[in-house]
């Protein structure tokens, strides 16, 4: 089975659009920037972002609390949108896309993983990996048949009808991935993905993100780890709204 073949709502293959040159990055920013517009007046949270990321890398991200890479993360998953620059991910001009079509495009294009796992605590293994299909519009048996799947990929497929309560930290962690690559998706965005895990239970979890790296997933992490940054191939820093290192490339 072929985890991340492309689909859209109903289970049909996804629609032929252009394509991106093959040499092209899977993201381009240029000059990318963000301001909130607060009460006491704009602050500036990320400014100029020059930045192209290959398909297929895998990118930490670092910075001390307030240095705009939160910020970058939401922008990359289509959670927010510049306030000026462009960005641009598999081809696609984010910011030129009306309110449904981000939607739609997040639903597609980008899997996410948090620190906290964000699970429904009162909802099987299975039915939370499904949850992303749901509102892609699957029918129940295909989201159950990719949710398994997905379980099947992170090895956790004798846990698909297992409460989060049920689970150790590390397995809700890997239900959580599943919930995020059952979508297919071309990137893989992680926040702190293993902050709330035991030293032991990281390295599972980065083996897992090696491995979904190896098939070809662009994975880009948040972490205040050193020894997890050095799990990726390139690490991006950010200070004061600003890239200020670029590592690995």
């Amino acid at each position: 089975m072929r985890l991340f073949d492309r689909a859209v709502p109903g289970g049909g293959r996804a629609a032929r659009r252009p394509r991106p040159a093959a040499d092209a990055p899977l993201i381009r920013c240029h000059a990318l920037g963000k301001t909130y517009r607060m009460g006491g007046g704009d602050v500036v949270a990320l400014t100029d972002v020059d930045l192209d990321i290959a398909a297929g890398d895998y990118v930490a991200i670092m910075g001390p609390s307030g240095s705009g890479k939160s910020t970058f993360m939401n922008l990359l998953g289509a959670l927010d949108r510049p306030s000026h620059g462009t960005l641009a991910i598999d081809g696609t001009p984010l910011e030129r896309l009306p309110a449904p079509a981000l939607a739609a495009f997040r639903n597609r294009t980008v899997g996410f993983v948090f620190q906290q796992f964000n699970l429904l605590p009162r909802t099987r293994a299975t039915d939370n990996v499904a949850l992303p299909l749901l509102y892609a519009g699957l029918s129940a048996r295909d989201r159950r048949r990719r949710a398994l799947a997905a379980l099947d990929r992170v090895g956790l497929a004798d846990r698909a009808d297992h409460w989060p309560t049920q689970l150790s930290g590390g397995q809700q962690q890997r239900v959580a991935i599943a919930r995020a690559l059952v979508t297919r998706p071309r990137l893989l965005l992680a926040d702190e993905p293993t902050g709330a895990l035991d030293t032991a239970t990281s390295a599972e979890i980065m083996t897992l993100f090696g491995a979904l790296n190896a098939e070809g997933i662009t994975i880009i992490l948040v972490t205040h780890e050193a020894e997890i940054a050095a799990h990726a191939r390139r690490r991006l820093t950010f200070r004061d709204g600003r890239l200020v290192e670029d590592t690995g490339r």
